[in-house]
């Protein structure tokens, strides 16, 4: 019987020798050894900076991976500084610790000497450290105006008209032609889970909209027309400057106002009717006459109909037409007798059951 001896080999290699062979089992070539991470986080891309007042916000987006692309573990050191002009260097604003891949959020209120003075850039970075105290760099810049701000804007109020929202404050006869007015909305109302379906479904109504009044800040007053009756919003008012700094066209923003919440009723009725005209009509073959009556369509999106009122001389008026309102801009009066006069009015009501006032008066006679 062949004897079989092992013999271990060099880099992991084990030699079997039986008789007068030899097999080579478990080999591989070494490896160069690989570099280790340094598990320093992405640099954030997306800072966005935002003054109204003296108040700066920050927003950005934490990384979810290193810059070998690995995943990120624990916590994350923030630390968020800030320059004013250009060759100088960035003040420590603030430091904070947030996870791997959330929503950050910074804000400060400027001191005093950031916040007077002439305009002029201030940018904000934010540098991610890892347990180290490493980082891959700052992020990108986000810039802000710092200097004097506009004032805060007084006495905003609004009401609630047919065609919006009538919104109006105190306007100040010294501002530059450069001012304007920034109107912010916010709605409240809760929004249905589903929204409507079908081609005729309004679509969905934004959360927050921005009205911009380019009236120097004189005018006082404004008109919001985008609304939707039966919501509730909550607006906001602010002065917005626009200056140059460093060749480029920049906002300086004000404080907001203190807000003003507006309930949206519809308590308005419809338009009315116009164009109203009375055709009598002779029967057919001897039969009866009747009276036609025709008007212009009303183009209100909550219509509902049309209500036929009529009144002979001397006599109140009456309604003729059936309890569910006309739903087309048209009806014929089949109850009317030869040699007699008619008056017609027509008004138009809305789904909540809000009705207009009566159209002018159609008269026609009935031949004989």
């Amino acid at each position: 019987m062949n004897r079989v001896r092992r013999i271990a080999w060099s880099a992991g290699c084990v030699l079997w020798i039986a008789g007068l062979g030899a097999v080579l089992a478990g080999c591989g070539m070494p490896s160069a050894p690989l570099t280790p991470s340094l598990n320093l986080p992405a640099p954030v891309t997306d800072l966005a900076a935002v003054r109204a007042g003296n108040q700066v916000s920050l927003r950005w987006t934490m990384p979810k991976k290193n810059t070998d692309k690995l995943l990120l573990k624990g916590g994350l050191e923030v630390r968020v500084c800030r320059r004013e002009g250009a060759g100088k260097a960035c003040a420590a604003a603030g430091d904070l610790q947030l996870a791997p891949g959330v929503d950050g959020a910074f804000s400060e209120t400027l001191a005093t000497p950031l916040a007077t003075g002439e305009p002029r850039a201030l940018t904000y970075f934010v540098e991610l450290l890892n347990r180290r105290g490493r980082s891959a760099g700052l992020s990108n810049g986000a810039v802000v105006v710092a200097g004097q701000a506009p004032a805060p804007v007084t006495g905003l109020g609004a009401e609630v008209i047919k065609a919006g929202v009538v919104l109006h404050w105190t306007a100040d006869a010294e501002e530059p032609a450069g001012m304007a007015i920034r109107l912010h909305r916010r709605l409240l109302t809760e929004q249905a889970a589903k929204p409507q379906q079908g081609p005729l479904a309004p679509p969905p109504e934004a959360l927050e909209q921005n009205l911009l009044v380019e009236t120097g800040g004189r005018g006082g007053r404004a008109l919001d027309k985008e609304i939707r009756f039966g919501e509730s919003y909550e607006y906001r008012a602010q002065r917005v400057d626009r200056i140059t700094v460093d060749g480029q066209t920049m906002e300086l923003d004000g404080a907001f106002s203190t807000p003003v919440k507006v309930d949206v009723l519809d308590i308005f009725p419809p338009a009315v009717p116009a164009g109203l005209a009375a055709v009598a009509v002779a029967g057919e073959n001897g039969g009866a006459p009747s009276i036609d009556l025709s008007w212009q369509p009303d183009t209100e999106t909550d219509l509902a109909g049309y209500i036929v009122y009529r009144r002979e001389a001397g006599r109140e008026w009456q309604r003729i037409s059936a309890a569910q309102p006309v739903i087309g801009p048209g009806f014929e009066d089949p109850h009317v007798e030869a040699g007699h006069s008619y008056g017609y009015a027509v008004s138009a009501v809305d789904r909540s059951g809000h009705e207009s006032a009566r159209s002018d008066e159609a008269s026609e006679t009935v031949p004989n």
